[in-house]
């Protein structure tokens, strides 16, 4: 069907492949596998299994390696850099919102230097306030939607959802699979949702607010179902994969977001095309998520070090990356009320 990438199992091929170069999979070769639900399934199924003993002990092993001095702080400023600053709770108010937008615009206000993070996300009914904020910062708003966290309404309710966030001035959409469909194996189902969603995150300027399609990988239940999720989404028009919702748990996981890489790693040697990845819930530390920078760059390489590729979504995590960043700085350790609570 397709001219393999290298001497080993290529996942859109299901065999051992033999040549060095690659023909990137093209319009038509997907469409043939999107074609049926039958044919979608045998697609997903015949990926190769994750090896469950191989891939915690691979995430276990980059956990363990520890980056020092200059490298240190240059992580720490890439992780700030990366951070989907999140407030999804029921009692949201509009201040909380404002002010949320102004710590991600100066996460530190004491020193210039401090970078912005990558993004505010909020529910639909808050992005405008979020949107008045930030202005033209280069901060984006994200919002969820698609009837976070479940996923569970009709389409045409999921995609009013979706453009209501948009015209009010959403950059980027989260949002959730219906889990349910997946797991009795309607992916045809998911796949065409996901596809109607990135229609509805087009705008009349022509362009198109940034798809990341959430998994709630602590429901998926197997590694396999990960990685299968993984190429849906992405085959569907997917920006970005994301782990969880942060109201499941467990949510993200190193071996979870290791088998998210390594499928958007193999994505784009197929296709040609990057795809980002968005781990989200759980990470709380500049510890936590040092292990994922070191993991990113060693699974899918250094091209996704970069907010345009790789987030974290997280409401506790930048403080802990602020506090670690003034210690170096410093050498004093700030009290964890120092910065704002979020």
């Amino acid at each position: 069907m397709l001219i393999a990438v290298r001497m080993r199992r290529h996942p859109m091929l299901g065999g051992v492949t033999t040549s060095s170069t690659m023909a990137p999979a093209t319009g038509a070769d997907l469409a043939e596998i999107t074609r049926s639900d039958s044919s979608l399934r045998r697609f997903l199924h015949g990926l190769p299994g994750v090896d469950q003993v191989g891939a915690d002990a691979r995430a276990a092993s980059l956990g363990t390696r520890s980056i020092k001095t200059t490298a240190k702080e240059t992580a720490i400023d890439l992780a700030i850099r990366m951070v989907d600053l999140t407030t999804l709770e029921g009692q949201d108010t509009h201040g909380k919102v404002r002010a949320l937008a102004a710590k991600a615009m100066r996460p530190d206000p004491s020193d210039p230097t401090c970078p912005p993070a990558a993004a505010v996300c909020v529910y639909p009914d808050l992005v405008a306030t979020a949107r008045e904020v930030l202005g033209d910062s280069g901060v984006k708003v994200a919002a969820v939607a698609t009837a976070f966290p479940s996923g569970r309404a009709a389409l045409d309710i999921k995609i009013a959802d979706t453009r209501d966030a948009v015209e009010a001035g959403a950059d980027e959409i989260d949002m959730v699979i219906d889990r349910g469909a997946f797991l009795s194996g309607r992916y045809l189902g998911v796949f065409e949702e996901i596809v109607a969603i990135r229609e509805a995150c087009a705008r009349p300027d022509g362009q198109s607010a940034h798809l990341k399609v959430i998994f709630e990988t602590g429901e998926l239940q197997t590694y396999d179902n990960v990685r299968r999720a993984s190429w849906l989404a992405m085959m569907a028009g997917a920006h970005f994969i994301k782990t969880s919702t942060g109201k499941v748990q467990p949510a993200a996981t190193l071996p979870v977001t290791l088998i998210m890489l390594e499928a958007v790693r193999d994505f784009r040697e197929l296709t040609g095309q990057m795809i980002g990845v968005k781990p989200a819930g759980g990470i709380r530390t500049s510890k936590d998520a040092i292990k994922y920078l070191v993991m990113v760059n060693e699974v899918a390489g250094a091209d996704w070090l970069d907010p345009g590729w790789f987030r974290f979504g997280a409401s506790t995590l930048l403080n802990d990356l602020l506090m670690q960043r003034t210690k170096m700085r410093t050498g004093r350790y700030s009290g964890p009320d120092y910065f704002t609570l979020d």
